[in-house]
């Protein structure tokens, strides 16, 4: 799909810097590099120039330009860079002269991934990638993104597609000349093959909440009786006063948290309210919430201060039953260190006894909370709804053959698995949601 218009837009952040990047895309980019430096220099090499206003010559800038002709751009379309000096009377006036030039306007948001989508420079995972790689705080979200722009989730999909349409291709054979029958060989090998195919989304499936997980973060909440050390260990894992620590009870009536990095991974870390009997219908919401938050976290902190012995811990044991919890003895010095029974671990926000092994058995917890089995990363929900589609047809596919279905039935649900793939890509029937995935990118991307 071309476009006619062209487009332009800052493709760096906004404000004081050494260098600011204007994108310019479209059949007119060129002839708006022209008008800025009076000449087009060698194509995809960087090259110095005066850039002067096309309407009373005055010069913008001393910048370095460089040209992409269509198709070997990123957008497909002939496209433009101004490396500019990075002030903000520069950047606007540069952006001013284009904007005077005829058809030229500033880009929508992500109209450029979107082109680039359009033009068939990139599939829609890659774009999604290109937007979780921009928005990538920790290494692991980095690492996720990276994979995904550069195609990883578009080669494992293609190289499905391939297999179906291999299969569907011998199916169809056989009903068209229904006389020759399908030879058991052929049925087995076609049972054989889907049955892996089967067996790889399963695992791609199982492994999305991990994939999820390292694209929005971990949730983690820290649960105890009244002054068990909860808002003490929430200060101390985050570095500064987030939480107000008091001796008096029910300090913490609501939750608090936290957005912090654990060994590359992103975490939210929860400071949720003591669990006793509320005294007060507000310190009952707490409650409520604190319990409500247990029950979604991905990793539960269950404290007892250590001075309380059996008792306290007693007190807060069924929460262990969690599926990744981690049992912590606090104020620990204040029993001279005396180690705690197993599970628990000793630990003194106060002291820094215990804090070291802490934070080693919670990075293991994390990074097997995150750890994949498979090699196919499905980061979003229609990633997943779509293999979920696919997997269930290829099922169903796998069950007519057993009972002996018609062929044509057998088809027919190998035809909607690949189209549910076909869709993830943005092959077929994406116009309802491009909007909705560009519209989230920044202007210049």
């Amino acid at each position: 799909m071309v476009r006619q218009d062209t487009i332009f837009a800052p493709a760096t952040a906004l404000g004081r810097s050494a260098l600011s990047i204007i994108r310019i895309s479209g059949p007119r980019s060129m002839d708006a590099l022209i008008a800025l430096t009076g000449d087009v220099p060698p194509p995809r090499q960087l090259s110095l120039r005066l850039l002067h206003d096309s309407q009373n010559g005055e010069v913008l800038d001393k910048a370095m330009v460089v040209a992409f002709p269509k198709p070997i751009s990123s957008t497909g379309e002939d496209l433009v860079e101004l490396h500019l000096h990075g002030g903000v009377a520069v950047l606007n006036a540069v952006c001013n002269c284009l904007s005077s030039m005829p058809e030229l306007r500033i880009a929508h948001p992500g109209e450029f991934t979107r082109r680039a989508f359009l033009n068939d420079r990139i599939d829609l995972t890659s774009a999604e990638g290109i937007f979780d790689l921009i928005d990538a705080e920790t290494n692991g979200q980095r690492r996720q993104a990276i994979a995904q722009a550069t195609g990883n989730l578009e080669l494992a999909l293609k190289n499905w597609l391939d297999k179906l349409v291999s299969v569907t291709a011998k199916l169809e054979a056989f009903i068209d000349f229904p006389d020759e029958g399908l030879p058991k060989t052929i049925q087995r090998d076609i049972k054989n093959n889907l049955s892996s195919l089967i067996a790889e989304m399963k695992l791609a499936l199982e492994d999305a909440s991990r994939a999820e997980r390292v694209r929005d973060g971990l949730q983690i909440a820290i649960v105890g009786l009244p002054n068990a050390g909860k808002s003490s260990l929430l200060n101390w894992l985050a570095k500064r006063d987030v939480a107000i620590v008091s001796s008096i009870p029910g300090t913490t009536r609501d939750i608090l948290e936290v957005y912090l990095e654990i060994d590359g991974y992103a975490v939210t870390v929860a400071d949720t309210a003591g669990l006793r009997e509320a005294v007060d219908a507000i310190e009952a919401e707490g409650v409520r919430r604190t319990l409500a938050r247990v029950k979604n976290a991905d990793i539960t902190l269950v404290l007892s201060d250590a001075s309380e012995g059996d008792m306290g811990r007693a007190a807060v044991n069924h929460y262990l039953s969690q599926e990744a919890t981690l049992a912590l003895a606090t104020k620990i010095d204040l029993v001279d260190a005396v180690s705690p029974p197993t599970p628990w671990i000793g630990l003194s926000t106060k002291t820094g006894f215990g804090t070291e092994v802490f934070i080693q058995i919670l990075s293991s917890i994390i990074a097997d909370c995150m750890e994949r089995t498979g090699s196919i990363t499905l980061t979003r929900a229609r990633h997943v709804n779509g293999v979920r589609a696919a997997y269930d047809g290829l099922q169903r596919v796998l069950e007519a053959f057993d009972s002996s279905e018609p062929l044509e039935i057998v088809a027919e649900d190998l035809r909607l698995s690949t189209y549910a793939l076909e869709r993830i890509l943005g092959v077929v029937d994406v116009e309802n949601i491009l909007d909705q995935i560009f519209a989230e990118f920044c202007i210049g991307k």
